[in-house]
């Protein structure tokens, strides 16, 4: 029985669950993903860990109401149990050796992000850490980057909190002042991965990207999270998540994840319906 002990609303889209998984709480490293199903009739969803409790036996995971699968996920409540929960899943993120680095996190990947940064804070590395939002709403973990960062810099489109403009502003300024990354890693949405990639590639800074945002399956097999890296075929869910930013080919990986939104809107569609029925 997989429960969840604590459930917590970071943003009007974004929901925190605490699950006591404690045997993927034991293996659990960041960068690792568990797949999930809320019901026994629900998709199969892979989300990243956003954090552990050995001691306690619980994971946690932090999702994005977008589609059916995670409707149904947030119409769980504290002591309802999810059908699966598998894991831990993928390679961890290589941070061994690294004494400083920029964390880069934008939007909901600021949950994946965060873990990293944990990690690195715990390894005694110097982290600055950047995270991106549309506008103050949708912050999420600011103290807790905020307690595991040495700077830490908030941006919105809109400039409703923090410094107005996006992530690869402060990056650019903090490299060109002559901050000496070992390694910048970035999680979020692609086209931040993208750009971000192509900011610190003319200063030959070494960038990691999580490609979590194109994975459905999660075990290689339905290969939707298929996408080019330096030349060759990779799969996110088995040769990943992570991977070099300055080799993807992130033009190909947009342009895939385009072809599902007509599926998932109908998808999303049809789920509200049955709930309104349900409702009724």
């Amino acid at each position: 029985m997989f429960t969840i002990v604590e459930r917590s609303e970071l943003n009007p889209t974004v929901t925190k669950l605490v699950v006591k998984a404690p045997l993927i709480a034991k293996k659990a490293q960041p960068g690792q993903f568990v797949i999930l199903r809320a019901c026994a009739d629900s998709e199969r969803i892979p989300l990243t860990i956003a954090d552990q409790n050995p001691a306690a036996g619980t994971v946690t995971v932090i999702f994005q109401v977008v589609g059916a699968g995670t409707m149904q996920l947030n119409g769980l409540a504290v002591g309802d149990a999810l059908h699966d929960f598998v894991g831990p899943l993928g390679r961890p993120t290589e941070l061994e050796g690294l004494k400083k680095v920029a964390v880069v996190g934008g939007g909901v990947g600021c949950a994946i992000a965060y873990p990293v940064a944990k990690k690195l804070h715990e390894m005694g590395c110097v982290v600055h850490t950047i995270a991106g939002f549309r506008s103050q709403d949708l912050v999420i973990l600011e103290d807790e980057f905020k307690a595991v960062s040495d700077r830490f810099i908030l941006m919105t489109d809109d400039g409703s909190r923090g410094e107005k403009g996006v992530v690869t502003k402060p990056l650019e300024e903090l490299i060109a002042a002559g901050e000496g990354y070992d390694e910048v890693i970035a999680i979020g949405p692609l086209v931040m991965m993208k750009f971000v990639s192509l900011t610190t590639k003319k200063y030959n800074v070494k960038t990691i990207v999580s490609m979590n945002p194109i994975m459905i399956d999660g075990t290689g097999m339905c290969g939707g999270c298929r996408l080019t890296v330096g030349g060759q075929t990779k799969f996110a869910c088995v040769d990943g998540p992570d991977f070099d930013g300055h080799l993807v080919d992130f033009d190909e990986a947009l342009q895939r994840g385009g072809m599902y939104r007509e599926f998932e809107a109908h998808a999303r569609e049809e789920s509200c319906n049955l709930l309104n029925k349900e409702v009724r």
